[in-house]
């Protein structure tokens, strides 16, 4: 299952013991870690990432500066993220919001962009090349 972590995870490698301190989640028996895959912290984490798709996306409208830096994204929370995003969009024809625009983002990630900047990304990619090659 892949789903928001929608907090910050102390070790992406420890999925379940996130989803059981954060959401009480019960670890079902015979469940592995590697069963869960997060999007850390969320699907705007994955889009500010991509500053290339922002710019695809945006034009010159975009104001790249009002991001956060791309050094520890996955340790910022769901809101920043979200509100950063907003602003430095503010000036354009379509600013960011949940939806349409944020699905439009999603389809034109560059998957070795994000999987450079966000080790949740990274561990997802690994998972998934053992168990499907």
């Amino acid at each position: 299952m892949w789903i928001d972590s929608e907090d910050p995870v102390a070790d992406i490698e420890k999925t379940w013991a996130h989803l059981e301190k954060r959401d009480g989640w019960e670890r079902p028996s015979n469940s592995s870690d590697e069963q869960v895959l997060f999007m850390t912290t969320c699907m705007e984490t994955l889009i500010v990432a991509d500053r290339d798709a922002l710019k695809t996306c945006h034009k010159d409208q975009l104001q790249e500066s009002a991001l956060p830096p791309l050094n520890n994204l996955e340790s910022r929370n769901r809101k920043e993220l979200f509100d950063k995003l907003k602003h430095a969009t503010r000036n354009c024809p379509a600013p960011y919001e949940k939806g349409k625009k944020s699905f439009e983002l999603l389809g034109l990630l560059d998957a070795k962009t994000v999987r450079q900047h966000l080790p949740s990304v990274e561990r997802t990619w690994r998972i998934l090349e053992k168990y499907l090659s």
